[in-house]
């Protein structure tokens, strides 16, 4: 699943930010990031299609930089509550650029024909608006809960967890309800891939 290997580096740091010391798990994340981007380069993929990638990049070297220089800081109990404000931050920033980070995703398994279909594109846009919501939600959340219950480590876990399982089950149920409509209403198949069928690369 593409979506889900371009958050690889989240996870990563999420496990290793954990059980160790946020500073290794921003490196993870950091090594994690610019291994997806040489490949992604290397594959002559357009960056369209790994936007999520760069801004983890970004963000992990950012992260890292400050847990360096200050490791004691009084950010450190809320990373994971920044890093899911991040990627709230790239999603709507996408959308708002007219240029959903889905979309290059999506491109991947359709045919050239129906990229400006507005329907691809509309279908696209709905995804990563949900993508973005789950993240915004999610962030919010954790900085709730790391400041008033910074020990309650389940509903932590689980509050991650959702921020990614959520956008990830709901593109796969929409891409099929796209698809069927499509279908339904004897729209070219090919204008159904539309979605990220249930984003694979």
């Amino acid at each position: 699943m593409g979506y889900v290997r371009g958050f690889l580096p989240w996870i990563a740091f999420a496990v290793v930010a954990t059980e160790a010391d946020w500073r290794f798990g921003a490196l993870a994340g950091l090594v994690l990031s610019a291994g997806l981007v040489v490949r992604e380069r290397r594959a002559g993929h357009p960056v369209d299609r790994f936007v999520i990638e760069i801004g983890s990049g970004v963000f992990f070297a950012l992260l890292a930089a400050l847990a360096f220089a200050a490791p004691d800081s009084p950010l450190e109990p809320y990373d994971t509550a920044l890093s899911l404000g991040w990627l709230a931050l790239t999603a709507w920033g996408s959308l708002a650029v007219r240029r959903p980070f889905t979309l290059g995703i999506a491109r991947t398994t359709a045919p050239p024909a129906v990229w400006d279909n507005p329907l691809f594109l509309r279908t696209n846009v709905i995804i990563t608006a949900v993508w973005a919501a789950s993240f915004t939600a999610g962030a919010g959340l954790l900085a709730v809960l790391l400041a008033a219950a910074p020990h309650a480590l389940a509903a932590i876990v689980a509050v991650k967890l959702c921020g990614f399982a959520v956008p990830v089950v709901f593109t796969a149920r929409y891409s099929r309800a796209v698809t069927a409509r499509a279908k339904a209403a004897a729209v070219p198949a090919a204008v159904a891939g539309v979605t990220a069928t249930a984003p694979s690369r």
